[in-house]
């Protein structure tokens, strides 16, 4: 019986291999025999996930033809990954990804470092900040007062408290968007929300545009859902997205949805401006496209010229028939990522068509967390606790851009205005190399094909703010290092662990 549970095509695994671009080996630097590199290759795609353990790589005289490579060459590779437990094989059933024992399973999203890891990493890997105290332990207070009438119920509220769908509701009203607590959903997060949107407007096979890059875990979420990603570039630094391309691939695509993030784009800290989200929303229109916009970063602005009013409308806000544009909110990273609360705003019947397949996935989100965002809502506490994280992110954006340049001058980047990533072109090095090394030298950092569709982005990496002081210095420092056992390709099977950093 056969071990692997998917398969990797010649083509496919060769489009990956050849994303990977190293800088041009200096004067007296070794490279490696081709055999050597293709085996590192095929084992960074596995650590980082991008090829799934369990899955059945082609044959060897196929990925020999699609690399333009000897067949010797592959069967070489094979055999080094097969010795350092990277590669099984059986004879009649090919051979698989695998990971030697006592490693964990890559993950294939962003997942954030267990507590007890912390003491000696920095993670720079989950684009989140600790809880805003003492906003977080008031508003479980204030939800607890609340709780003894619900207790008495059944606990079961598929499209959310009540109270809350109405408040969120109240809260779009107040911003110039009308909407009614009848076109509002509660979910788990915003990743709930879009499993469900997607399960709902996107089965196996529907195209689902995004931007490129994009954020990690959605990505991985619409792969999962058998759905098929259509890249769409983003124009050049913070300036957002480029509509020829965006009308173009609607046109042609005529994707099922489409998803973007108007408002300080994860990772590139983006934020599109009025004329392109109205442009965005005609073209969906027209092209009879779902335009799902995520707005989880809207609130998380950083530079005080955007406290008088000075952010863009919602992406909504062009769709007044309500026929085109759904909402995706969240507290996760406004608030806490602790605070798994998000919320979907959308067209009355839309809501009821996501309530109702809900009945077969989770039933409905917990209700004291449900009640501890109303209270931040309907007390003011939000608005605070919102004000004390853009002060953290601000500093600490700061700190690590001051750091960043003065470690890594040659890394080229722009700042944001807001959001909580820094989106960095890693100076001609391997972002996933750069990943691998960074585990040496004690910091966490996700390499830019993690945001791509087939193995795009290869030379930059995705440093979110969510460290400062001291502690952004360092991670700074690790970097450093780590890109020096990259240039130096002191990196990869047969090396042994050095400790470059206290």
């Amino acid at each position: 019986m056969a071990q692997w549970t998917s398969a990797v095509g010649a083509a496919q695994l060769a489009r990956l291999l050849n994303s990977q671009q190293d800088r041009p080996a200096g004067p007296g630097t070794r490279r490696p025999p081709a055999y050597r590199a293709l085996a590192d290759g095929i084992r960074l795609l596995v650590l980082e996930g991008r090829v799934p353990v369990a899955a059945r790589l082609p044959a060897e005289r196929e990925l020999a033809l699609s690399l333009s490579v000897s067949r010797t060459t592959v069967a070489a590779a094979y055999e080094a990954l097969r010795g350092e437990g990277f590669l099984e094989s059986r004879r009649g059933a090919g051979s698989w990804t695998a990971v030697p024992a006592g490693n964990p399973v890559p993950a294939r999203g962003l997942e954030p470092l267990p507590p007890e890891a912390l003491g000696s990493m920095i993670d720079l890997g989950c684009a989140s900040l600790p809880a805003p105290e003492p906003w977080l332990t008031r508003a479980v207070r204030g939800a607890l007062e609340e709780l003894p009438p619900y207790a008495h119920t059944h606990g079961d509220y598929p499209a959310g408290l009540p109270a809350l769908r109405s408040m969120i509701a109240e809260r779009y009203t107040a911003s110039g968007i009308p909407t009614m607590p009848e076109q509002i959903m509660v979910t788990t997060g915003a990743m709930g929300a879009m499993d469900a949107i997607c399960h709902l407007f996107a089965g196996r096979g529907e195209r689902i545009a995004v931007e490129s890059p994009s954020y990690a875990n959605i990505l991985q979420l619409m792969r999962e859902t058998g759905a098929r990603l259509v890249p769409v570039a983003m124009a050049e630094g913070l300036s957002g997205w480029d509509m020829d391309r965006w009308r173009q691939v609607l046109r042609e695509a005529a994707p099922r949805i489409a998803y973007v993030v108007a408002d300080f784009h994860n990772p590139t800290g983006a934020l599109a401006d009025e004329d392109q989200r109205r442009r965005l929303v005609d073209a969906a229109r027209s092209a009879g496209t779902v335009l799902v916009a995520d707005e989880t970063m809207t609130e998380l602005w950083l530079d005080e010229e955007f406290r008088a009013g000075g952010m863009p409308r919602p992406v909504c806000a062009f769709d007044p028939a309500g026929s085109t544009v759904i909402t995706v909110g969240s507290a996760s990273k406004a608030f806490w990522a602790g605070m798994r609360i998000g919320w979907v705003r959308a067209a009355p019947d839309v809501i009821r068509s996501l309530v109702a397949a809900r009945a077969y996935a989770d039933l409905g989100t917990p209700v004291v967390e449900q009640l501890a965002v109303n209270w931040l809502f309907s007390t003011g506490g939000w608005e605070q606790a919102v004000d004390l994280r853009r002060a953290q992110a601000r500093e600490n954006r700061d700190a690590l851009v001051a750091a960043v340049r003065r470690e890594l001058p040659s890394w080229e980047f722009e700042v944001p205005r807001g959001g909580l990533t820094l989106w960095v072109r890693a100076g001609g090095l391997s972002g996933s190399r750069l990943a691998e090394a960074g585990e040496r030298t004690g910091v966490r950092v996700p390499s830019g094909p993690r945001f791509g569709v087939d193995g795009a982005f290869e030379g930059y990496v995705r440093l979110p703010f969510t460290v400062g002081g001291a502690v952004a210095d360092e991670a700074a420092s690790r970097l450093a290092a780590a890109a020096r056992l990259v240039e130096s390709g002191a990196t990869g099977a047969g090396e042994s662990p050095r400790t470059l950093v206290a």
